[in-house]
């Protein structure tokens, strides 16, 4: 399946991700063009869960200066993936 974008990049674990595994929610680093019915269907094909509801946001890039010069980093999009009742991701 050549030319197919990367959808899912990484399971995010950081703190604020951690509070939210009691409540059947994971935090997911997702492409920035990829839509919600997209993610939902990633993430269930990957790990073999059901998810009930996908929520997105957009970490905008940092200002950044080296020397003289200014930039920025990228903008990142992470996705907060709730799960059905009962079904769970081992994160290790």
């Amino acid at each position: 399946m050549a030319g197919l974008p990367i959808i899912i990049k990484a399971l995010l674990q950081t703190e604020k991700s951690s509070s939210y595994l009691p409540k059947g929610k994971y935090l997911f680093l997702v492409n920035n063009s990829a839509n919600k019915i997209q993610i939902k269907k990633a993430v269930e094909q990957a790990y073999k869960v059901k998810v009930k509801n996908v929520n997105t946001f957009v970490s905008m890039g940092k200002l950044k200066r080296v020397r003289h010069q200014l930039g920025r980093t990228v903008d990142t999009k992470k996705a907060v993936v709730t799960l059905a009742p009962g079904a769970k991701i081992e994160v290790a």
